[in-house]
């Protein structure tokens, strides 16, 4: 399946606490997990800089991946952006006979 890179910046306000993080994750997990079964998560990292987190994940197609950015988006009134990624060594293999 497809990898795919999320950053996602919650909105000021969005949270009352530190601990609201928590809360919000439980929430925006369990609707991907209603709504796209198949999307497997491998990583998820807290950041810092301007954006809070970063997740990668794999799910079936590009349209997997836009709903988990809407419901994303959606529960933590966040931005998010999705990113196409593939395995560097994959990566290697379809460019080794470029010209």
């Amino acid at each position: 399946m497809p990898t795919f890179v999320m950053l996602t910046r919650v909105s000021p306000g969005t949270l009352e606490s530190p601990a609201s993080f928590q809360r919000l994750e439980e929430e925006a997990v369990n609707r991907i997990k209603t709504e796209c079964p198949d999307v497997e998560w491998r990583e998820n990292l807290a950041l810092l800089g301007p954006y809070d987190y970063l997740d990668v994940f794999t799910a079936a197609d590009n349209d997997t991946a836009l709903k988990v950015s809407a419901i994303v988006r959606a529960h933590g009134h966040a931005h998010v952006e999705v990113w196409a990624a593939e395995d560097w060594k994959r990566f290697k293999s379809l460019v080794r006979d470029l010209p």
